[in-house]
């Protein structure tokens, strides 16, 4: 097995979500609507998600728990699995990033690491 057997590819796409949100209040709603596709040769199954969600202030809050909406995906070699879902930040910008951690059928652990990516609401950046 080599470091490309464990290979996870994935995009985000984020979105604000302006009628749930209340800017008067520092209430910004924002989803995100995650792809993750299996590139590697052996099938895995995610266990975890680890979330980093920083927001304009420099304020950090870290997310974990077992799977993403309820799930554990098992995706074996070119499946894919989507999912959206959302976070509620005090600013009008911020970033995400993490990780999952997978699994695979012989029990080798390994994490998959998702890219930041940015909230922000429209006409916040020039």
């Amino acid at each position: 097995m080599n470091i490309n057997d464990y290979k996870i590819n994935i995009e985000v796409i984020p979105a604000y979500i302006e009628d749930q949100s209340n800017p008067a209040k520092d209430h910004y709603v924002f989803s995100y609507t995650v792809t993750i596709i299996n590139d590697g040769s052996v099938p895995a199954k995610l266990l975890t998600r680890h979330w980093i969600i920083r927001d304009a202030h420099g304020e950090t809050q870290e997310v974990k728990g077992d799977g993403v909406v309820g799930e554990q995906p098992y995706l074996k070699p070119g499946e894919g699995f989507q999912y959206t879902s959302g976070t509620l930040m005090k600013t009008p910008t911020g970033s995400m990033s993490g990780s999952y951690q997978m699994i695979t059928d012989d029990g080798h652990q390994f994490a998959a690491d998702i890219p930041e990516f940015y909230l922000v609401t429209p006409n916040t950046l020039h």
